[in-house]
């Protein structure tokens, strides 16, 4: 128990650090960054480099995989946000009075959807994807800055956005094995 109390403490102390980087010049980008909408362009490339590696029948199956990882990943996600219950930073009375608050949330905090569904759906496009296409490990700047930015709103600890990170590489690994699988029955 202990043990388990330094690591909020220094999740809370690195979450005043982090979030108290931002300045009101760079809050409406990240306000853009955490909002989904906003990358409709870089999905539609997305959709265009798997149409285009892999032919519109292995890209439509390609395309329900990317939708079954979201599902899946979206889903563990609220059961182990429900089953943990920890307030998000904005919501918690011990840490939320240090903090550059941009946006609400009532939901719970652990761990970040946004995290572990960005993870996931990068991974596995860039497994699938790399023998393509050239530079697709810069295909990781979009989970990255998309988690960062709820830490800077303040909605998410770094702890969430790590274990959410962790668990979509994982996840988007093991889709990738099932895809695989699935592609080479597919003429």
């Amino acid at each position: 128990m202990e043990f388990l109390n330094f690591i909020i403490q220094k999740d809370h102390e690195l979450m005043i650090f982090l979030n108290n980087l931002g300045t009101e010049s760079w809050d409406q980008f990240w306000i853009a960054v955490t909002n989904k909408l906003t990358w409709i362009p870089f999905f539609i490339l997305l959709l265009y480099l798997v149409f285009k590696a892999f032919g519109t029948k292995k890209g439509f199956v390609l395309l329900l995989i990317v939708a079954l990882i979201i599902t899946f990943t979206d889903q563990f996600t609220n059961l182990v946000k429900f089953t943990f219950e920890r307030l998000r930073p904005c919501n918690d009375l011990t840490i939320n009075e240090h903090l550059r608050i941009l946006k609400q949330s009532n939901s719970f905090s652990f761990f970040s959807g946004h995290s572990s569904n960005s993870f996931a759906v990068t991974t596995l496009l860039f497994l699938l994807l790399k023998k393509y296409f050239k530079y697709m490990g810069l295909l990781f700047i979009w989970p990255l800055l998309f988690a960062y930015s709820r830490v800077y709103i303040g909605v998410h600890f770094p702890s969430d956005i790590f274990v959410g990170m962790i668990f979509g590489i994982l996840t988007g690994m093991i889709f990738y094995k099932i895809s695989i699988r699935i592609l080479n029955r597919i003429q």
